[in-house]
């Protein structure tokens, strides 16, 4: 087996595995159960909104012309024929000298195209017969939102590829769809190799440690969209581990281990992938952390070796396979977005390679700054918890300055960008 590793620049590595897109699968869910889901169609108005004039106050439809020359010395007085509240209508057309008393959201009067605010009215009665008076003259659609002033029936609201949040939820069941079309949530099969791994309810015994990664993972996975389930944990055993990869692989859309993929003699992934005859997309990339992440593709399906270090395995799986599993769900931009930022401390370390350095996005004074979190080395699981953001640092022969401008990924964001573009 040949482990020469040639390290990879990034943006090559995803563009291999982006080769490898393809279309998610979909399915019909009812719009009780579809929150933070993927539009897999275009959400389209399937009636005007309002789907009639309508009163944005409490008052008095009008017709425009009877308002004509009034004045606080020649006010006009109307008869009232009756009273419409929201959700109902007019008995019969509006008629000269006529005014209908409207409620809030309800719908205008035919024959009538104003509305006086009830504010700006008097009204009495006079032998049993109700009437306003008015003393100012009223424009044609005065105080009237008009059908289809917010949106005409059949344009796009929502664009497929689209996640449902609150907003998309409404607009929904403004027009009628009790069931939507979204993507099926992509499957993820996830392994942790090495006998060092203890379960999380295991007591610590020297010479091993818990398992974090896979449940790291795992909530990776849910982050992204898609439905992870733990295979277990493997000892560093070939054909035990080969067994149980092969024979999950008809089971999820991909499927990550995490460790052995270095070149250590516990090391497995490299000859397990060779035995399965998978293609080597690349075994080594050019950053820290995460270089050793090595991802296969067998039969159009994509198997990733993420590093056991855990802010390693937690970057590889951001960089690598968020970005896949955003195109299984259809998300036309499915990359982390990226940000000009501040850098809050200084980073002195330089680096032959791209850093992805844990960090946290902060508002100060008006300004975007991104501090490191928490100690910078691969095997670290500490700083993991309060990054919502990598900075991203080019490799090079120097460090880094408080308050240089330089990029960072937003991890807890909705939206994604296009295209990769490294730094």
């Amino acid at each position: 087996m040949n482990l020469h590793r040639d390290p990879l620049p990034i943006a090559d590595a995803v563009d291999r595995i982006m080769a490898n897109k393809k279309q998610g699968k979909t399915e019909k869910v009812a719009i009780e159960h579809c929150g933070g889901r993927s539009l897999a169609e275009d959400i389209l108005a399937t009636n005007p909104v309002p789907p009639f004039d309508k009163s944005p106050y409490d008052g008095f439809a009008l017709r425009s012309q009877d308002t004509m020359g009034l004045t606080r010395k020649n006010p006009g007085t109307f008869h009232v024929t009756e009273t419409v509240a929201a959700g109902h209508r007019a008995s019969r057309p509006m008629e000269k000298g006529e005014a209908v008393r409207i409620m809030t959201g309800a719908e205008i009067p035919e024959g009538a195209d104003c509305v006086a605010m009830f504010e700006i009215c008097q009204t009495f009665e006079e032998s049993g017969h109700s009437y306003m008076e008015i003393k100012r003259a009223l424009e044609p659609n005065q105080n009237i939102i008009e059908k289809g002033s917010e949106t005409e029936k059949g344009k796009r609201l929502v664009r497929a590829g689209a996640l449902i949040n609150p907003g998309v939820k409404a607009l929904l069941a403004t027009f009628g769809y009790s069931e939507v079309m979204v993507y099926q949530k992509p499957k993820v099969g996830v392994f942790a190799t090495g006998t060092e791994l203890l379960d999380v309810d295991e007591p610590l015994v020297p010479g091993k440690i818990r398992n974090s990664n896979a449940y790291m993972i795992l909530a990776q996975i849910e982050r992204a969209g898609a439905e992870g389930t733990y295979l277990g944990k493997l000892d560093d055993d070939f054909e035990t581990c080969y067994h149980a990869v092969s024979g999950s692989l008809k089971d999820f859309d991909l499927v990550i281990t995490t460790g052995g993929v270095s070149v250590g003699d516990y090391d497995l992934m490299p000859e397990i992938y060779e035995k399965l005859k998978a293609k080597v997309l690349f075994n080594k990339v050019a950053m820290r952390p995460g270089s050793v992440t090595t991802v296969a593709e067998l039969d159009g399906q994509l198997l990733y070796g993420l590093s056991g270090n855990p802010s390693a395995c937690y970057v590889g799986f951001e960089l690598f396979a968020y970005p896949m599993i955003q195109s299984l769900i259809g998300n036309p931009a499915p990359f982390r977005p990226r940000i000009q930022a501040i850098l809050g401390e200084d980073f002195k370390k330089p680096n032959p390679f791209s850093r992805f350095v844990r960090g946290k996005v902060s508002f100060k004074r008006g300004e975007v700054v991104v501090s490191p979190v928490g100690i910078d080395k691969s095997a670290v699981v500490t700083s993991l918890a309060a990054a919502n953001a990598f900075i991203v640092l080019p490799g090079g022969t120097r460090g880094y300055e408080k308050g240089d401008t330089v990029e960072a990924i937003l991890l807890e964001h909705e939206h994604g960008q296009k295209q990769l573009e490294e730094g």
